[in-house]
């Protein structure tokens, strides 16, 4: 009884001394009363035998997260999530099987070498009201890990290097290749993640591929020599990236031939959407938050963004306008205001050496429409064209679709591939096997092209046939008119 009333005039105690200090606090000059915080934590970590290390999310650099959190995140989930209390399960690898993670604001224990851990995952409470659906960089998550001090130079020397390689190996192990899309720039998240992703699962490969066997043996073997090349570009002293150009004609497996590259070499896929990228500034966080073995891919650049010049000329015109504004109207300037300048930093500048093993792809249906400076060797180092579907390629569809490498139609086919221009996927389309009434036998298939590629025959030399004769139209009248106005002045003389 003695023991519970000592306690209970210890508690009364305290609790007078913090009522009388916050009271006499109001009166207290802010130095005298930070001093006194500051004696006060001293005195606390004088008789507090223990040692608080934090690992943040973004490092001081504030661009990236940090890659001691995410090594130190991998390694909580695979050696002490099943002693947490608090738990985080996603879809795993193959999105059947379920991975657990220690949730927010939780405690788990690790044991190292005689020595016990503590680890705490801290997560801000957020300080806006606005409901967003991404993640909020000004709230982002820390580790705090405590542990006696006696044993600082174990957990500094040797715990905290081990949690390093095993969350590095249990990234690796659980690695699941994604497909990453930009989000929006701007709209108030902060420093919040600037690519959201999705499994991916394309299954393209070069075997499927419908393309020109020499051709595509010299993008594998391109590709493969990339992938074995890090010590040459650093003997070179370049950048470990490389760039393609893939044009042509709508149809034609520019996007196919992105996914088997990406099937190839193993490789996360980036889909960077410019007109979604408000300037160059964040243009460049979007390629600092990428990793290496990945592909960035801008596909129809020559339709996401003007970086012609075009955008300011059309500012001019704005400015040389003479009809009053509102004294308080904002100017405004819609779309991406990504310049010519700020992509070719983006394909070799100092930026894109950040990081290592990346390719960059741009795809156009117009080649020619492009900035020169833009697809210079150097920085698309590779333009490969990907054209109509001819015999070589055929064959392979053929192979693929029907199981077929041999036909008594493949004669006739090949000679109207190469009198006619059909995609890849108009060709395809047409030996499809299967519709929704019934299935179709190799011959059906292969007729059923033929006969398309006659009537694209047919098709293409009648719209040549109405081309020219429109054109002798134009070039008739044309005479006529220079003919009228030889005579007006003829008269007038």
């Amino acid at each position: 009884m003695a023991v519970v009333d000592r306690w209970a005039g210890l508690g009364s105690a305290l609790a007078s001394f913090l009522f009388l200090w916050s009271m006499v606090q109001r009166h207290v000059p802010v130095t005298i009363s930070h001093r006194v915080a500051t004696w006060a934590n001293k005195l606390v970590s004088y008789f507090n035998p223990y040692v608080e290390i934090t690992i943040s999310e973004y490092g001081a650099e504030r661009f990236r997260r940090s890659d001691f959190f995410l090594a130190a995140e991998a390694y909580l989930s695979d050696a002490c999530a099943p002693r947490a209390r608090k738990l985080k399960a996603e879809l795993g690898r193959d999105s059947s099987n379920l991975q657990v993670s220690v949730g927010d604001n939780d405690e788990v224990t690790d044991a190292f070498q005689g020595a016990t851990v503590w680890w705490y995952v801290v997560k801000k409470v957020p300080r806006s009201n606005v409901i967003s659906l991404y993640a909020n960089q000004d709230d982002p998550r820390t580790y705090r890990v405590v542990f006696h001090r006696r044993h600082r130079d174990l957990v500094v020397g040797k715990y905290l290097p081990h949690v390093l390689k095993e969350g590095r190996a249990v990234t690796v192990r659980n690695r699941q290749r994604r497909l990453f899309t930009n989000n929006p720039s701007g709209g108030g998240r902060g420093r919040g993640d600037v690519w959201s992703h999705v499994p991916f699962e394309h299954p393209s490969t070069f075997d499927t591929l419908a393309m020109d066997p020499d051709d595509k043996e010299a993008v594998v073997d391109d590709l493969e020599a990339f992938r074995e090349a890090k010590d040459y570009y650093t003997k070179v002293g370049k950048a470990w990236k490389r760039g393609y150009l893939l044009y042509g004609p709508p149809g034609t497996g520019k996007s196919t031939m992105i996914a088997a590259m990406a099937n190839l070499l193993d490789y996360d896929v980036y889909d960077l959407e410019l007109t979604a990228v408000n300037n160059n500034t964040d243009l460049r966080k979007l390629f600092i938050e990428t990793t290496g073995k990945s592909i960035i891919v801008v596909e129809d650049i020559d339709c996401s963004v003007d970086l012609t010049g075009k955008r300011k000329d059309k500012k001019s015109e704005r400015e040389a306008d003479d009809k009053p504004k509102l004294p308080m109207e904002p100017e405004k300037d819609e779309g991406s205001k990504i310049t010519l300048s700020g992509m070719l930093n983006f394909i070799d500048g100092l930026w894109s050496a950040c990081g290592g093993e990346r390719i960059i792809i741009f795809t156009t249906n117009h080649k020619d429409k492009l900035e020169p400076a833009l697809i210079r060797r150097g920085r698309m180092d590779r333009h490969i064209e990907m054209s109509y579907c001819r015999f070589p390629a055929f064959k392979v569809l053929a192979k693929n679709y029907l199981d077929v490498e041999e036909h008594e139609l493949f004669d006739q086919i090949g000679q109207l591939l190469e009198e006619t221009d059909m995609s890849p996927a108009d060709v395809a389309e047409n030996l499809m096997s299967m519709s929704k009434k019934k299935k179709r036998d190799a011959n059906a298939c292969l007729e059923s092209l033929a006969k398309a590629l006659k009537q694209a025959k047919e098709e293409e030399a009648k719209a040549k046939v109405e081309a020219e004769a429109k054109k002798k139209v134009e070039a008739a009248a044309e005479a006529a008119k220079s003919k009228e106005e030889d005579e007006a002045k003829e008269g007038s003389g």
